[in-house]
C-alpha cells in the first residue's frame, strides 16, 4: 500500500521557493527620476558604471558606487582611485566605442557638460543614461541617494547625504547674523565672468554672510566688463583662479586701488575643486569661503 502523503506539505518542502517566486513575478525595477525629468530604471543595481564628468564621478564614489565605476571622464581627479581609471572623453568629444565596448549597465551624464546628440546615441542601444545637474545644496544630497539607489547602496547614500546637510545646515546656523560684504567672484578672466545667486557659489556665498554684487544678473554664469565691476565697488573679491595657486586674476585688480576690495586687501583664492564642482566636498569649500569672508570682515 502506497503511503498516504500531504501533497501541499510536500510539496511546499521541494518546491516552495520556486513557485513563490513563479507567483511574484519578476523582480520589481527600481526606479529614480533624474535631473531632466527622466526616469530611469534598471532591474538590478548597475554594475558597470561610466561616469562622463569629474562631478559625476565624485558623486558615484559618495554614493558608495566606486568599485562599480568602470570608465570616467577627463579630469576626474578625485577620489585619488579615480584617476587611475580608463578615461573616454571629455566634455568636448566622446569616445562612444570605447564606451560601448566597456558594457556599462548605466551612464552617468552632466546636463551642461555632455552632448546630448552623444548620450542619444548611447540611450538607442539600450544603455541607461542618468543626467545630473545639481543646483542647490539639497540637490547634491539627492544626487548622492539617487546614484546609491540605482547602485546598490541606498544605505550609504542616505548616511553621506544626512551628514552633507547636516553640516550645511551647522554653516548657516552660525553665518546667519554675520555682517554682509559685498563680493564680486570672479570665475574667468577672458570673457569676464561671474556667477549669480541661483548658482551654487553664489548659494554659498549667501550662506556665509555675503552679498554677490552680481546677483540679480538673469545668467547663471554671465559675462560683464570691467566696468561693471568698477561700478559695483565690491568690499571683497574670490576667484578659483586657473588653479590653487594661481594669483594673476587677482593681482590684475591691483591697477584699480580705488576699489573697496584693493585698498583693503581683500582678494582670496579659494579652492576651485571644492567650491566649482557640486559635490559633498562643497560643505568643505562652504566652511573655507565663510572662514574667508570672516577674515575680511576683520579688515574692514
Amino acid at each position: 500500500m502506497i503511503p498516504r502523503l500531504s501533497f501541499p506539505r510536500v510539496f511546499l518542502r521541494w518546491a516552495a521557493t520556486p513557485l513563490l517566486a513563479l507567483l511574484a513575478g519578476p523582480a520589481a525595477a527600481t526606479c529614480v527620476d533624474d535631473d531632466r525629468g527622466t526616469k530611469v530604471c534598471l532591474d538590478q543595481p548597475a554594475q558597470r558604471i561610466i561616469s562622463l564628468s569629474p562631478g559625476a564621478t565624485e558623486l558615484l564614489f559618495s554614493a558608495g558606487a566606486g568599485d562599480q565605476v568602470k570608465a570616467v571622464s577627463a579630469w576626474s581627479d578625485y577620489p585619488p582611485e579615480a584617476a587611475g581609471l580608463p578615461q573616454v572623453g571629455d566634455s568636448n568629444r566622446l569616445d562612444l566605442e570605447a564606451i560601448v565596448s566597456l558594457r556599462p549597465d548605466l551612464v552617468v551624464a552632466w546636463v551642461d557638460g555632455n552632448s546630448v546628440p552623444q548620450l542619444e546615441k548611447i540611450a538607442a542601444l539600450g544603455v541607461p543614461v542618468f543626467w545630473l545637474e545639481p543646483r542647490t545644496f539639497e540637490h547634491i544630497a539627492s544626487a548622492v541617494e539617487r546614484l546609491a539607489t540605482l547602485s546598490g547602496h541606498d544605505e550609504v547614500g542616505a548616511e553621506r547625504a544626512g551628514d552633507f546637510l547636516a553640516g550645511i545646515a551647522r554653516l548657516h546656523a552660525r553665518y546667519r547674523g554675520a555682517e554682509p560684504l559685498r563680493v564680486f567672484y570672479q570665475v574667468w578672466h577672458e570673457p569676464l565672468m561671474t556667477i549669480n545667486n541661483d548658482e551654487l557659489i553664489g548659494r554659498t556665498i549667501r550662506l556665509c554672510g555675503g552679498d554677490n554684487v552680481f546677483g540679480d544678473l538673469p545668467r547663471l554664469v554671465p559675462r560683464i566688463s570691467t566696468e561693471a565691476v568698477l561700478e559695483a565697488n565690491p568690499e571683497v573679491i574670490l576667484t578659483g583662479g586657473e588653479d590653487r595657486e594661481d594669483r594673476r586674476w587677482l593681482d590684475q585688480w591691483r591697477q584699480y586701488p580705488e576699489l573697496a576690495a584693493v585698498a583693503r586687501d581683500n582678494l582670496y583664492l579659494v579652492s576651485p575643486s571644492l567650491i566649482q564642482r557640486p559635490t559633498l566636498r562643497m560643505l568643505q569649500g562652504t566652511d573655507e569661503l565663510c572662514q574667508t569672508l570672516e577674515q575680511a570682515r576683520a579688515r574692514l
